[in-house]
């Protein structure tokens, strides 16, 4: 009698904790932006969630490496955990320049992008939580997630346009572009997730 060997369901546990721990990452820098103050508080927290996202992204791709029959794509799981990371990544690096930029006060715009990363992360997590018992589910957050791309453009757009238009400091005039570039860079990464995410059920139909 022929005995299967079955396949390793942890991963997605593994995942959905990495998308819990994005949203609090994506989190923490709304509602700093939101509430501007004990910003070295504020960025300290957010790194140590980058850095609980580096342990977990580092467990995935060991345990990968451990399994014999995955659950999905070898390949793709390794995309999707370094694409959750990767968001986390951008994260973190607006925080950074809150703090390498000595930024005083923050735009509306990055406050609205902030947002969105938020949402984008409940997308996702939403997402990964049903990928195992309703994959054809998660094509619906994939798709909000992809909008709300389009939205963040839409804001950084605009507000690099009026920074041009209203900003005499060339100097901070720098600074800011370059922290909603971040933040926009952030939602793209989120967007990524989500491609994956996408690939993966479809692949599995």
């Amino acid at each position: 009698m022929v005995r299967m060997i079955p396949r390793e369901t942890k991963f997605f546990d593994m995942f959905a904790e990495m998308s819990s721990n994005l949203t609090q990452g994506a989190t923490a820098l709304r509602d700093l932006l939101k509430d501007y103050k004990d910003v070295n508080a504020g960025v300290q927290k957010i790194k140590d969630i980058e850095h609980k996202g580096d342990d977990l992204t580092h467990a995935v791709l060991i345990k990968l490496n451990q399994t014999f029959i995955t659950p999905f794509d070898r390949e793709d799981i390794h995309r999707l955990a370094s694409s959750i990371d990767d968001v986390l990544d951008y994260v973190n690096s607006a925080a950074d320049r809150l703090i390498m930029y000595k930024i005083k006060e923050v735009p509306n715009a990055a406050i609205e992008l902030a947002d969105v990363i938020v949402r984008q992360s409940d997308e996702l997590s939403k997402a990964v939580h049903l990928l195992e018992k309703n994959p054809q589910k998660v094509l619906e957050y994939c798709v909000e997630v992809n909008r709300l791309e389009n939205e963040a453009d839409t804001v950084a757009r605009n507000a690099i346009g009026k920074l041009f238009d209203n900003e005499i400091d060339p100097i901070h005039l720098i600074k800011i572009k370059e922290l909603l570039e971040v933040l926009e860079t952030a939602t793209d990464k989120a967007e990524d997730a989500a491609n994956v995410l996408e690939t993966v059920v479809l692949k599995s139909t």
